[in-house]
């Protein structure tokens, strides 16, 4: 059995050249040219049927200092309201911030893991997949989102859980089991990842299967991909043409790679409409990060729909600005994987134009912030449970402390500058509400005084 690589193609190598003949026009027909290829990118099937999403703004009262914790705070929700020009500008009203609500994108598939998978799910139909392998921790959302995703388009998902199995099964751990293939790993095996993955996904596919990665399928889809509803008798024909070989493709863990961003960047362009916030308005997006995928997703959105006015001179001032609450790895490892990742895009899309931007963002296009209380990834300090009860109590949002309520403290915060004349806060809610039922069975103590 052999993994392969599929060849690049010449419409492909086509649209390199002519992206790279742009490079002594001005900047505003780089713009031009850049917005121009990154519609025609999006201009795909989609898993998700539109990339439509509910907007709620938080509204805060009994203010303390910025640099204060969020005791003494109060928070309501407007869930209705008023955007794109109808959005008045009243350093007077009491400071709120807007959130976008992907978390209510799928009751069982993360906002974030959703939009990661948008633009992934259709090019496996396109290549006659029939299995998916990927991996994660016991408690990952990426794994429960393969799982759920698959199974609902007819795959079969082979997840790779790191560590041994939990006595009570709940959470995400519990979705991945009932809807996918669950092994668990040893943390030594595990450590190697990729090793791991081609040895499973060996497995699956037998002597007469083959094995692809995800990446590799992005490189095809300009040739591939088509726009519209999914051709789901060409989709069965193939597969049902060849029912005893198996074509099984490998999902990097939490999807951290290029192929994950297309879905990002819809999203933006979604958001960028006039009716909703616009390409000029100054936003402060906050999302958590716990790969940074969907971070760099929205900044590369950003860059593509939100960067007025045209920048004849660099440095360009995004008129969007993507700020990641730190999570999971240090600052210089964002910032790596952030390199990666646009690298990886550029070469897997042939979007050079993106060289010509990033000259005014020194290389950077994301805010990596700490957290304001660090800890080790995954750990729960004193009090969050508690804050997460109240912010559900009096919303009706649910965060969760390992991720969400993180970027709903940056955002509380920032929204106290806003007040003060800054810009417009948008926090990205990229759910976590399954996280909530393992976190219980880990801090019981938490949950009990809660």
């Amino acid at each position: 059995m052999k993994l392969h690589r599929l060849p690049r193609h010449p419409p492909l190598l086509s649209l390199k050249n002519d992206f790279r003949s742009n490079t002594s026009q001005g900047a505003s027909e780089l713009k031009s040219h850049g917005e121009e290829f990154v519609t025609k990118l999006l201009d795909r099937r989609w898993t998700l049927l539109n990339p439509n999403t509910t907007i709620h703004q938080i509204k805060l009262s009994n203010m303390l200092h910025a640099n204060e914790s969020l005791d003494g705070i109060s928070f309501s929700s407007n869930t209705h309201p008023s955007l794109g020009h109808d959005t008045a500008d009243n350093s007077n009203e009491d400071p709120s911030f807007y959130m976008v609500r992907d978390d209510l994108l799928h009751p069982l598939v993360n906002g974030n893991k959703a939009r990661k998978l948008d633009g992934l799910l259709p090019l496996v139909e396109d290549h006659s997949v029939t299995d998916v392998v990927t991996c994660g921790g016991c408690q990952s959302a990426h794994v429960a989102a393969v799982a759920v995703s698959c199974a609902e388009r007819g795959l079969r998902s082979h997840l790779l859980l790191r560590g041994e199995q939990p006595e009570i099964l709940t959470g995400y751990n519990l979705i991945s089991t009932l809807y996918g293939n669950v092994k668990y790993v040893p943390r030594s095996l595990y450590a190697k990842r990729e090793e791991m993955l081609i040895r499973h996904a060996n497995l699956v596919a037998g002597n007469s299967g083959s094995v692809v990665w995800f990446s590799d399928l992005l490189e095809t889809s300009f040739t591939t991909q088509t726009s519209g509803k999914p051709n789901l008798v060409q989709i069965d024909a193939h597969m049902n043409a060849d029912s005893h070989r198996r074509k099984v493709a490998i999902i990097n863990e939490g999807a951290a790679d290029a192929v994950g961003l297309l879905g990002m960047i819809r999203l933006v362009q979604y958001l960028s409409q006039k009716h909703l916030f616009g390409k000029e308005r100054t936003l402060k997006i906050v999302v958590d990060a716990g790969t940074g995928t969907t971070a760099v997703g929205l900044g590369l959105g950003a860059l593509c729909f939100g960067c007025v006015p045209v920048c004849v001179t660099y440095p360009c001032e995004l008129s969007w600005e993507v700020t990641a609450v730190m999570l999971a790895d240090t600052v210089d490892g964002y910032r790596k994987k952030e390199k990666c990742l646009i690298s990886d895009f550029k070469h897997s899309t042939a979007f050079h134009h993106i060289d010509h931007v990033l000259k005014g963002t020194d290389g950077g296009i994301i805010h990596w912030v700490e957290r304001g209380r660090p800890r080790k990834f995954g750990n729960v300090l004193k009090g969050e449970v508690e804050t997460c009860q109240q912010i559900a109590q009096q919303t009706g949002v649910l965060v969760d402390p390992i991720y969400t309520l993180a970027a709903w403290e940056l955002a509380t915060l920032l929204s106290q500058e806003k007040a003060k004349g800054g810009a417009k806060v948008v926090m990205l809610h990229t759910g976590g509400t399954l996280g909530m039922f393992g976190l219980a069975q880990r801090y019981k103590s938490y949950f009990q005084a809660a």
